[in-house]
């Protein structure tokens, strides 16, 4: 942690290349992680990765560490980074178009439970973009981050109360939906 923090004041005070590649290098692989859970996708996931790094090193000396902890703090830029990206794209969801004559498949039903994994996933990351933005960032944060309501509410600085209201709802919501589209 002490080493972290003078990584941050050094990029702070002159924008120092080796502090800021040993911050990214130190949190690479679990926000790409954080981001893939969502996407899927790995080149999207790749530049949405790469595009938060270049925001956090851009906005870095905006970061308080009185307020939160710099792993807080990235997880909010990331989170509102991907919030973003689906807004901004108004995304639909592609269906998978993969037959299973092209593909490499050894077991078949490991195949197929692959897919109905990826299309849940697929589907609930949907419903979750149709949410207002601070639930979908709960939902974010705790579904793909791992994080507990409790360090949920440090991050969005918001009351507990009010964190586990908005999580229930949301949960709600999307599984109502998903109950829709299994009647269907």
């Amino acid at each position: 942690m002490k080493q972290e923090q003078r990584w941050i004041k050094r990029i702070k005070r002159s924008g120092h290349h080796e502090s800021a590649n040993q911050l990214i290098s130190k949190y690479y692989q679990e926000i790409y992680g954080f981001v893939y859970k969502q996407t899927l996708d790995a080149d999207l996931s790749l530049d949405l990765t790469q595009e938060i790094f270049i925001s956090v090193l851009q906005s870095i000396h905006r970061f308080d560490g009185q307020r939160a902890s710099f792993r807080t703090w990235l997880y909010r830029v990331a989170t509102n980074r991907i919030v973003d990206y689906y807004r901004s794209k108004n995304y639909k969801y592609r269906q998978l178009a993969e037959s299973l004559d092209d593909q490499d498949v050894k077991d078949q039903n490991d195949f197929i439970l692959s897919l109905e994994y990826k299309e849940d996933v697929e589907r609930i990351t949907m419903l979750v973009n149709q949410l207002e933005t601070v639930s979908q960032e709960i939902i974010r944060l705790k579904l793909f981050g791992e994080y507990t309501l409790q360090e949920i509410a440090k991050i969005v600085q918001a009351p507990l109360s009010t964190v586990k209201t908005k999580y229930y709802k949301a949960l709600k919501e999307i599984k109502k939906e998903m109950e829709e589209d299994c009647d269907v």
